[in-house]
């Protein structure tokens, strides 16, 4: 891999090394090993995750080298740069129509895709949920057994250009209209209601102890989310600004259905 993230870096750094044969062959190589889930933007390191920097601006340089085309889909056409994800049967997915996931993302075995779109880079673990109109932003990376339920938008990190993935880790649960955008990482067995909007500035506050929590940018796992406002001061007065708050905690649980329905039921919390 050594060669090949060097080959990366020197094209990043000279764009005219993009009409290099070698050098589009190597942008490829690197797509081809995101789609089979043999490379990843971001990986787990313990409890934190590591980006992929090169691997990121491989994804980038992609899209100049390709060459707009016209792609049939039986009575359907799009005309784009990009393939498209195939052999959904060889993958172990299901995809329901209108599906689409673009070539250079990993979809793996057991995900169910409802009429949604998983853009380039992004990786989509096992069991997982992407329901209908769900989008999976470029680069995103989504865990196993998560669902995305309908609505929800997950920001991607090439327009404009992000220096982090979004991160939703195993078992989280991201309610109906949902946004997380700007690099935020969402762990563990998190439950976000309908309508939370996280961006890399939302204010994340835990409301559930005697004292207020506040965090930026991630939600700790397990934790139960709901939309919020909290009061700032303008020149013209004070006004309510969008937060989120933490009104509680999921409970442990090997059975995970029954312990996101416990989370719900216990915190009246709308999905």
């Amino acid at each position: 891999m050594t060669d090949l993230q060097n080959t990366i870096e020197k094209a990043w750094e000279d764009r005219d090394l993009l009409k290099e044969t070698a050098t589009q062959n190597a942008i490829r190589e690197v797509i081809e090993y995101i789609d089979k889930g043999r490379l990843r933007i971001a990986e787990p390191q313990g409890t934190s995750w590591e980006v992929n920097e090169w691997v990121k601006k491989a994804v980038v340089m992609y899209f100049p080298i390709q060459g707009m085309k016209t792609i049939e889909v039986g009575p359907f056409e799009f005309h784009d740069k990009m393939e498209l994800k195939k052999n959904y049967a060889e993958l172990g997915v299901r995809v329901v129509p209108h599906a689409i996931a673009r070539y250079g993302a990993y979809v793996a075995p057991g995900v169910i895709m409802m009429p949604s779109y998983i853009n380039i880079g992004a990786h989509v673990g096992s069991g997982t949920m992407v329901d209908t109109w769900a989008t999976v932003g470029s680069c995103a990376q989504i865990g196993s057994n998560v669902h995305l339920s309908g609505g929800v938008g997950i920001g991607g990190v090439l327009e404009p250009l992000q220096a982090a993935p979004v991160i939703i880790e195993d078992n989280a649960f991201i309610g109906s209209r949902c946004i997380v955008v700007e690099g935020v990482r969402v762990e563990k067995e998190a439950v976000l209601g309908a309508n939370v909007v996280l961006t890399a500035s939302t204010k994340i506050i835990d409301v559930s102890g005697n004292e207020p929590i506040e965090y930026k940018g991630y939600v700790p796992s397990r934790s139960v989310v709901i939309p919020g406002t909290y009061t700032k001061s303008f020149p013209a007065g004070d006004y309510q600004v969008p937060c989120a708050l933490i009104i509680g905690k999921r409970k442990e649980s090997t059975d995970k259905k029954t312990s996101l329905n416990d989370a719900l039921r216990d915190h009246s919390v709308a999905v």
